[in-house]
């Protein structure tokens, strides 16, 4: 069964407050991200890194990000160490509240179609790294890249084996400021 984590431990510099609380639709970003990956078959599916105490009063379990401050690379190799014998971890910022399941179900459908991948990144114009269906052993690919002192996700997926999803564009859509939440607060 596919696990699920929920990314939750950027700064949220742009957004002025945690992006992790900020309701979309009535619902706080990390709770709605990570009902679409229930939705999905995810079990468990818990946050990494963010205000522990703040997301387990949204329902959350919440492992503690083992390298803070350094970006999502960090945080994908926290969740993919976290669950070594899963069969599959979906990794999700917190920040992308459009998600739908119909994208999540694609992403493990296609690790499942290709047994030499190392992950199933969903893509629009462009690889969206914190969208990303991840087999475990890819974290000795990720944590090298980490060692190495890369901290951009995009190149640590180009160094990797990856079966690229097409997914629609507003199901990608990051909420990264106020502006970008436009109507739906």
């Amino acid at each position: 069964m596919p696990v699920g984590a929920v990314l939750c431990g950027g700064r949220s510099s742009r957004m002025g407050r945690d992006k992790a609380f900020v309701p979309f639709g009535g619902v706080p970003m990390a709770r709605r991200v990570a009902d679409v990956l229930v939705s999905a078959g995810c079990d468990p599916v818990v946050a990494v890194g963010g205000d522990a105490a703040g997301l387990a009063a949204l329902g959350l379990g919440c492992v503690p990000d083992g390298w803070p401050g350094e970006g999502p690379v960090g945080g994908v190799l926290t969740a993919l160490e976290h669950w070594p014998d899963a069969d599959a971890v979906v990794v999700v910022a917190c920040d992308l509240p459009r998600l739908g399941a119909a994208t999540i179900e694609a992403l493990l459908a296609a690790l499942d179609g290709d047994a030499e991948a190392l992950a199933a990144v969903a893509v629009t114009d462009r690889d969206e790294p914190l969208c990303v269906a991840w087999r475990p052993a890819a974290s000795t690919v990720v944590r090298a890249a980490l060692d190495a002192g890369e901290r951009r996700l995009h190149r640590v997926l180009s160094t990797a084996l990856c079966a690229r999803v097409p997914v629609d564009l507003q199901d990608l859509a990051n909420v990264n400021t106020p502006s970008d939440l436009g109507t739906n607060l």
